[in-house]
Order: structure tokens, then C-alpha cells, then sequence
């Protein structure tokens, strides 16, 4: 299989955003468990009461304290202190990376890239990228194929964009003057810090 598009689409991406490298995913939130399972993160995770369920979920899912911040108010992206790694869901902005961080960002329907399925990740270093890649497709190494020759194995996720979506992703981002103004669009989320998540 030719994976060439997603290495064009990872290009188009860095290029716009200004980030090194770019990992891409199929959400925003996959792209937020990946970083913090590669950091191997365990302590208490900070984070604003009003931001969308999936987030919080995967805080549960990884085992993480969640500790409520109650006066943080975010309208565009947030960082989740007091990791590196921030929730840009709803930011994709020429020119938005920073060094130093990891910003997650989401190409849903609602989105200013809206390919309607897929995330990223946004990196400075090689290394960072060349791991959290291989994790997002299943372990493996792209360049190796077919993948039953691949000798070296560490954990994956099936947490890969599709072909389909970084072909779209690549019509869309041409156009970039046509994409929505997400600072204008107001989001209201619920305080998600009052809802009881049942595991039984």
C-alpha cells in the first residue's frame, strides 16, 4: 500500500502550522491518549471543567486524577497541566505551533480543517515523531511492506488516519482562505466535572 499521501498531507500541515513534524491520527482525542501515553504520564492531570466528554474519558481510561480547575476559561485551546500537551480541537492556525509544545487538533465537521474524521499532532522533534507514528499505526513502520517483515515491535493502537481523509485533507488545506473562523464561533460546553462515569 502507498502511503506517500499522508506523508504529503504531514508536509502541507507543517508547512501551515509552521510545526517540524506532524503525526497524524484519527482524532483529536486519540492524538491527546497517544502523548500521554508516550510520555508515560501518571500523575494528577489539571483541566478546565468546560470542555468536550471525550477528553475527561480519556483521563479515566489511562487512569489519570483529573483535578478540576474552576476558574480556567478557555474559548479556542487549552493546555491539560502540566504536561506539554495541549487540547487545539478547535484551533488550526497558520503559523500556531510553538516550540516546547504538542498541540492535538482535530479535523471533525465542525472543525476549520472539516475533513469530518481525523486529528494531529504537532512536534518539534524527530525522534517524538518517528515513536508516536508507530504507535498510531498499529506498532508498525510504514516503510517496512509488507508489514509482516517488520522484526522490531512496540506497543501500537489503531489509532491511524485513513487514506481517504488525508486526500481530502490536502483539497481542503489548498484553499486555506476558505476555511471558517473558528475564534468568531462561541462554543458553550457543559461542566463535565458533574458527570459520574459508570465502569461497572
Amino acid at each position: 500500500m502507498n502511503y506517500s499521501i499522508l506523508e504529503d498531507f504531514e508536509k502541507l500541515i507543517s508547512e501551515y502550522t509552521g510545526a517540524p513534524y506532524v503525526v497524524l491520527t484519527d482524532s483529536c482525542t486519540h492524538a491527546i491518549e497517544l502523548c500521554l501515553r508516550y510520555q508515560k504520564w501518571q500523575g494528577p492531570i489539571i483541566m478546565p471543567c468546560h470542555t468536550y466528554i471525550s477528553v475527561p474519558m480519556t483521563m479515566h481510561k489511562l487512569g489519570l486524577e483529573i483535578y478540576w480547575d474552576k476558574e480556567y476559561k478557555w474559548d479556542y485551546e487549552y493546555r491539560i497541566s502540566p504536561t506539554n500537551i495541549w487540547d487545539s480541537a478547535r484551533a488550526f492556525d497558520k503559523d500556531m505551533h510553538k516550540p516546547g509544545t504538542w498541540k492535538c487538533v482535530s479535523f471533525g465537521w465542525d472543525k476549520r480543517l472539516a475533513i469530518g474524521h481525523g486529528g494531529a499532532i504537532l512536534l518539534d522533534k524527530r525522534t517524538d515523531y518517528i515513536s508516536l507514528k508507530s504507535m498510531a499505526y498499529d506498532g508498525r513502520h510504514l516503510h517496512i511492506s509488507p508489514w509482516q517483515e517488520q522484526t522490531t515491535w512496540y506497543l501500537g493502537f489503531h489509532y491511524n488516519m485513513r487514506l481517504e481523509d488525508a486526500a481530502r485533507g490536502i483539497e481542503l488545506l489548498s484553499r486555506p482562505d476558505e476555511m471558517p473562523n473558528m475564534k468568531s464561533q462561541i462554543v458553550t460546553y457543559p461542566d463535565v466535572s458533574k458527570i459520574s462515569i459508570n465502569i461497572d
